[in-house]
Parts: structure tokens; sequence; C-alpha cells
């Protein structure tokens, strides 16, 4: 019973955040990304992440893969991150520019 109550909580949650007006705000979002130009859509399926984006952030749930990996596979989907955070914390500057390497 208490699977299934936490499947439920889950749901809601990300409900909750696909339902968010401004993503960048969106509570219990794992990552947040700072997007230097638009992204070219408002949900983004980047290696299995579901990423909801506003004109200038993404966010996404927790994934399995290291922050350095999902930050650069969205680099490569959307381009120049201004930013990337996880779960509040910010990559550190070089980090952010090994992510930015894989932009388009």
């Amino acid at each position: 019973m208490r699977t299934l109550s936490a499947i439920f909580s889950a749901a809601a949650g990300l409900m909750a955040l696909a339902a968010t007006a401004n993503p960048a705000i969106a509570a219990g979002a794992y990552y947040q990304a700072e997007l230097a130009s638009p992204a070219a859509a408002d949900r983004l399926i980047v290696r299995g992440l579901v990423w909801k984006c506003g004109a200038e952030s993404c966010v996404a749930g927790r994934s399995n893969s290291r922050a350095l990996i999902d930050c650069s596979a969205l680099a490569r989907e959307v381009g120049t991150l201004r930013s990337f955070t996880v779960e509040g914390r910010s990559l550190a500057p070089e980090q952010l520019q090994k992510c930015n390497a894989k932009a388009r």
C-alpha cells in the first residue's frame, strides 16, 4: 500500500510540474537550466529525460545519469546554457564549460 501511495505522490508531483506556467520556478525540479536562447519546443525528451521548457529555462526531474551528461545532452538539443543547476546547486564554471562544449 505504501508503494502505491508513493507512486501516486510522484505522479501528482510530475503533473504539478507539467502544469506550471513558468517552469523555471517549478517546485520539485531536480535540474534547472537557463538557456542562452529559447528552446524550439516547450517539452523535450533528451536521453529519456523529460524537460519542460519556457522562453528562458528548462526543468526536469532526476535521472540515473550524472548531471554533466544530462547537461551536455540538453546543450546538444537547445544550444548554449547560461547555467545548469542540480538540486539548487549550480555547476562550477569549468563544468558548465564542458557541458556547453557539446552545444549545437
